[in-house]
């Protein structure tokens, strides 16, 4: 069976389970990321987000150290870092740390959004910032890494940070990062995995107006939401706690990662299983080892994309590590 000529990472936005705390999620995350090094995934990556219970990945190069220093080689970043909530300043000199600790392995993610709440955005920057701000913001940080770009102020350097090599990503679910990202030559990962819409006219847009200054080529990255069990019926039935996940977020609730159910249906309307669903499987696959294989071989058909970012939030932390393991096996 011919190999899908894709790279494969993991982004992890660490959830803790409903009758657990951030302290065991940390550990599952360690875990999973020494099995995914074995495994042959390319990247581990961890996303910024706030004031969501189930969600442990607030400080996020915190534990992309945490998780760098608990593996050997796999690459470890952020899925992103939203930069709108922090000076550049601070993250050229927290992921310049992570560089010199983690030599050639680390690599930074960037978003526009906030990855919260209006009230969290307020305690967080105390004002709220236009997007508009967000390309001089990226100049500035890239400037503190590369003082050539000449975009930091004056007098003011990252240390350390400074001259160092690492790989900036653009991260987006629209056409704004895509073409951004285009025009500086950087690669780019589209959120595909909660924003689907979007996906083919970014690309397009990341395409034609890619320039060979960073990269010489683009360089495209997909989120995808994938569980893979011993049968289809298994995997349907792991996937109702990310179900349950979208559902609460539909509905503006919180909560944590709740345990499969049996009867999903008993939980949604027909409207929210059609929005929820769509969401989740028009850039993903769950099933069989055969039955992701397929799915995702026609999502890189159509995408071109060099590269699938795998979220899987299933709530059994043995249940994920095996859906990790078939899906490593599945795609070489």
């Amino acid at each position: 069976m011919e190999n899908l000529k894709a790279d494969l990472s993991i982004l992890d936005l660490v959830p803790v389970l409903e009758d657990g705390t951030p302290a065991e999620a940390f550990r599952n995350m360690v875990d999973l990321a020494k099995h995914a090094e074995q495994w042959g995934y390319h990247r581990y990556w961890l996303a910024e987000h706030h004031n969501l219970p189930g969600t442990a990945s607030s400080a996020t190069s915190v534990i992309i150290g945490h998780v760098a220093a608990h593996t050997h080689s796999i690459r470890v970043g952020s899925g992103g870092v939203m930069l709108p909530n922090h000076a550049p300043l601070a993250i050229a000199e927290q992921f310049g740390t992570l560089e010199s600790l983690f030599p050639g392995r680390i690599d930074l993610g960037i978003g526009r959004a906030s990855g919260t709440d209006q009230s969290t955005i307020r305690a967080f920057r105390r004002n709220l910032h236009n997007d508009n701000d967000f390309p001089e913001q990226l100049l500035e940080l890239r400037s503190y890494l590369n003082p050539g770009l000449g975009g930091s102020l004056p007098g003011v350097r990252a240390v350390p940070g400074e001259g160092l090599n690492i790989p900036i990503w653009l991260l987006g679910s629209s056409g704004f990062s895509a073409q951004l990202a285009g025009q500086l030559g950087l690669p780019f990962a589209f959120a595909s995995q909660f924003a689907p819409d979007n996906l083919l006219p970014a690309l397009e847009l990341y395409r034609r107006h890619f320039q060979p200054v960073s990269l010489d080529k683009p360089h495209v990255m997909i989120g995808v939401n994938v569980i893979v069990a011993e049968t289809d019926e298994e995997a349907n039935w792991l996937a109702t706690s990310q179900e349950q996940q979208f559902l609460s977020i539909l509905r503006g609730e919180g909560g944590k990662l709740k345990p499969p159910v049996d009867h999903i249906d008993r939980l949604w309307s027909a409207e929210e299983k059609a929005i929820i669903r769509s969401k989740m499987l028009r850039y993903g696959a769950r099933g069989s080892a055969d039955t992701v294989r397929n799915k995702l071989s026609a999502i890189l058909k159509e995408t071109g994309a060099d590269e699938l970012i795998v979220a899987a939030p299933v709530y059994d932390h043995q249940a994920r590590l095996r859906s990790y393991e078939l899906l490593a096996e599945t795609m070489n």
